[in-house]
């Protein structure tokens, strides 16, 4: 995907499940990660086409890449419409509390609903560690030096993980506010988290997330009177961006406004 997002494809993208010592599968890279290397002949080059062809090259390259990205993403969500699981895309930038949130959310689903979850880093299984401590299916990404999870990551995790009928599927992307925001997953709905440490003019920073997300979750405002963030302006900015947004502030630390999160996401699941 290097030529779309600016990453590395040298990385490898590897599925871990937790607590698990030998299993790793290897995702294959299906020619997403060609590069087209420069070259010295010692002496410049006076033909400006070449520089304009080797343009349209890339451009041509980078629309590929996210045309078959979206043919799979498209195959995913036909997979999750079929058996009815509700496939949620979490993103945000490092930090901003993802896996806390699912850690107070899932126990809150499980009594009625089955719920796995795919965990996607660049490296380590700590995310999946917690949440398969609360005892539901896990799969961790490692997507090396890639910076995004992407269709076909998606569809050999869900593979693996062979989500229930009428059953949550949460999907942590990598942090990061820029690339996961070109890349379908095949989700039902985009689920964008920001926090009160990370400045309430993110929105208009990273417009193509927030345009591109269903509802936005604002996490940790119990640090509201301890730093300088202004709630309705971060929501006002946000929905100049996206007049649809949906908006709930909570705190994974205190529980606040998870009732309204957990309603949020039972209309959901009750409309499989």
């Amino acid at each position: 995907m290097c030529d779309t997002c600016g990453c590395s494809g040298d990385g490898g993208v590897v599925l871990r499940k937790p607590g698990v010592k030998n299993y790793h599968v290897h995702v294959g890279d299906d020619g997403h990660h060609d590069h087209e290397h420069s070259h010295d002949h010692g002496h410049s080059h006076d033909h400006a086409h070449d520089h304009h062809h080797g343009e349209a090259r890339k451009v041509q390259m980078e629309q590929d890449v996210l045309l078959q990205n979206n043919m799979l993403a498209e195959r995913n969500r036909g997979w999750f419409e079929a058996r009815r699981v509700l496939a949620l895309n979490f993103l945000s930038s490092p930090g901003s509390g993802k896996t806390s949130i699912l850690e107070k959310t899932i126990p809150a689903l499980l009594e009625r609903h089955p719920v796995t979850v795919i965990e996607g880093d660049q490296q380590t299984t700590n995310d999946a560690d917690r949440i398969d401590a609360l005892g539901v299916p896990v799969i961790q990404v490692n997507t090396g030096t890639g910076c995004h999870l992407d269709a076909q990551m998606v569809q050999r995790a869900v593979k693996e993980l062979d989500p229930a009928e009428r059953s949550l599927l949460c999907i942590e992307n990598v942090g990061n506010l820029v690339c996961p925001a070109l890349f379908d997953l095949g989700e039902a709905a985009k689920v964008v988290v920001i926090s009160v440490t990370e400045g309430d003019d993110k929105p208009l920073k990273y417009p193509t997330m927030f345009h591109e997300a269903d509802i936005c979750l604002l996490n940790k405002t119990d640090l509201l009177p301890h730093v300088d963030f202004d709630p309705a302006k971060c929501r006002e900015y946000a929905m100049q961006v996206n007049h649809h947004l949906e908006w709930i502030e909570l705190s994974a630390r205190t529980g606040e406004g998870f009732d309204e999160w957990i309603a949020w996401l039972n209309a959901k699941l009750a409309a499989l």
